[in-house]
């Protein structure tokens, strides 16, 4: 049996690089980290002396009973054509998909083709693999007849583990290890230094400061170009439920002037900016998982709203933002786990609800404990959050509840900066009130599609 999967090990340090990834739609859990998977097996497979004939997929627990909602099967696909979700063109995979279907063959990692049927990615909703809720299983058959079985878990946020490999290493240094938010105030008590800071310093044992910098802006500019491209679109949402996508309209039903000249409109335009980004995720489009693609609203709707109505509002700011949310977001990583399939989605929409109300709590100018304040605020009121897809979509209660996951995060922010820092519940005790209540959570509210609003309601 693999190690507790839920967990990162404290004393492994999290590189920011880990929290933000720019990828597809629409489940980071359920169509990234597959390709992922489906990718690193394909390279493994083409290593192997002999020629692969045959390669099929098993996917057990909730990668089977949500996985055609979320299209694991068709990024399965794609990952073991050589696709990967950073390099993906969202636009050019349903011909790419097609073509595979139309020819019967597939080009193992880009290089050999092989006989291949969309029934060669093999579903077992009754099954779930005992290390973990996301599991599938990888088999090639060589021309000698030989089988080689690889089985990988996703974890959440587009990260996977493949079963019998080696921990990761932890003797990587950083200037400041931190493995609870108790740590990160002892650590800014003793330095002087804000969150933000403290993870800075940390981010210079990957790379360069102006690196990091680099990449910063970059996720910045897909999330914010993630929000204009989901304005501009119009018409349904794919998967059968027949949701409309809702933001075009909204933006020219909100007062024509910018955003802020009408003060009652003020979470209306929050609320736009998380449905466009979600509406994009829903369709497939290019999202930044933060933490998660089900929660990747949150954050940018957020952050929006510093860069346009908090006076002030500076590029040095959207970094310190983005880097003050990976540090919460790593804490929620280490000492719980951001999979609605083990967590419900108080582990998704809860946790980005979290990291944004400290991030913006940083840029409003607020000290650590008041960071650390707005992030246990931000938690606290999601607890018990669960995850229940209609259709197993990502769309309804999915999308909106992005909306609301934004909304509550701002207001957490300013009921923390009213405060002196001073609160009766730590970040820690929320963190692990989460972890304990996604444990006790029934599995039909973890991303199963088995129970809440997904048998309630019936599907249009």
């Amino acid at each position: 049996m693999l190690p507790d999967l839920a967990l990162t090990p404290l004393d492994r340090p999290i590189s920011v690089a880990e929290l933000f990834t720019i990828g597809i739609g629409p489940s980071s859990s359920h169509t990234v980290g597959p390709m992922r998977a489906a990718f690193d097996f394909a390279q493994r497979a083409l290593a192997l002396k002999a020629v692969p004939t045959r390669v099929t997929c098993d996917l057990y627990g909730s990668l089977a009973l949500t996985g055609r909602g979320h299209a694991t099967d068709t990024a399965t696909i794609l990952g073991l054509a050589g696709w990967e979700p950073e390099r993906l063109d969202p636009d050019a995979a349903p011909a790419f998909l097609a073509g595979i279907r139309t020819s019967g063959y597939l080009m193992l990692g880009g290089i050999a083709a092989i006989p291949f049927a969309e029934d060669d990615v093999i579903f077992h909703p009754r099954e779930f693999l005992p290390e973990h809720p996301n599991g599938m299983t990888f088999t090639t058959t060589g021309a000698d007849g030989s089988a080689h079985t690889e089985t990988y878990f996703s974890i959440g946020g587009g990260a996977i583990l493949r079963k019998g490999a080696p921990c990761a290493a932890t003797n990587l240094a950083v200037r400041h290890p931190f493995s609870s938010g108790a740590d990160l105030l002892t650590i800014g008590d003793a330095t002087n230094l804000h969150i933000a800071d403290i993870v800075r310093t940390n981010e210079e044992s990957w790379r360069a400061p102006a690196e990091t910098d680099a990449f910063l802006d970059a996720v910045r500019a897909a999330m914010s170009a993630c929000i204009d491209r989901g304005i501009a679109q119009d018409g349904v949402l794919p998967g059968g439920l027949k949701v409309r996508r809702r933001a075009r309209a909204l933006a020219a039903d909100l007062t024509g002037e910018r955003p802020g000249s009408n003060p009652a409109e003020v979470f209306e335009w929050v609320s736009l900016w998380a449905l466009a980004v979600n509406e994009e995720n829903a369709a497939g489009g290019r999202v930044v998982t933060a933490p998660t693609n089900g929660a990747a609203g949150v954050l940018p709707a957020v952050l929006r709203f510093y860069e346009t109505l908090v006076t002030g509002a500076t590029a040095h700011g959207a970094r310190t933002f983005l880097l003050t949310a990976a540090a919460i977001g790593m804490l929620y990583k280490k000492r719980a786990s951001i999979s609605a399939a083990e967590m419900g989605c108080q582990g998704e929409v809860g946790v980005a609800c979290s990291m944004a109300a400290g991030a913006l709590a940083a840029v409003l100018g607020g000290s650590n404990r008041q960071i650390e304040n707005a992030a246990e605020i931000g938690m606290e009121h999601n607890l018990g959050l669960t995850c229940d897809p209609i259709g197993g979509l990502v769309q309804i209660p999915c999308i909106e509840r992005n909306t609301m996951g934004a909304v509550k995060a701002i207001n957490a922010a300013y009921l923390a900066m009213r405060g002196d820092g001073n609160h009766v519940v730590s970040l820690d005790a929320v963190i692990e009130t989460m972890r304990q209540t996604g444990e006790d959570m029934r599995s039909k509210y973890k991303e199963t599609s088995l129970g809440g609003l997904a048998v309630n309601v019936v599907e249009c």
